[in-house]
């Protein structure tokens, strides 16, 4: 089992930033990917961006180049740099991770971002 707790989310103007913080806990040493979704009301939860154990990152078109996801193995964590926000990126986001070699996937509580104009 793992264990996720997402911090960080508010409300901030658009053009400004934020960090979101994820700490994992648990079985640990069996977490692969670890990365953050959004979901906007009325929409279907999407994946913003993800880092692997070995470091590669993969972002969604709409915040390539503005949000910047980054892990520190020593303290189990996973940020996301807002930078740039929009209006759009106003969500709940979630933070989850993939384990091996079970296949099971873990989801956060999820923390809430408002982007006033």
């Amino acid at each position: 089992q793992v264990r996720l707790v997402e911090s960080g989310g508010g409300l901030v103007q658009a053009g400004e930033f934020l960090r979101l913080s994820c700490t994992a806990s648990g079985v640990i040493f069996s977490i692969t990917t670890m990365g953050w979704y959004r979901q906007a009301p009325g929409k279907q939860r999407e994946l913003v961006a993800r880092i692997t154990r070995g470091g590669v990152t993969n972002y969604s078109d709409s915040v390539k180049g503005r949000f910047t996801v980054s892990r520190d193995y020593a303290k189990n964590t996973v940020d996301l740099q807002m930078n740039s926000v929009k209006p759009e990126d106003t969500a709940v986001y979630y933070c989850y991770c993939d384990t091996y070699p079970s296949g099971n996937q873990y989801w956060g509580q999820g923390t809430q971002v408002t982007v006033s104009s």
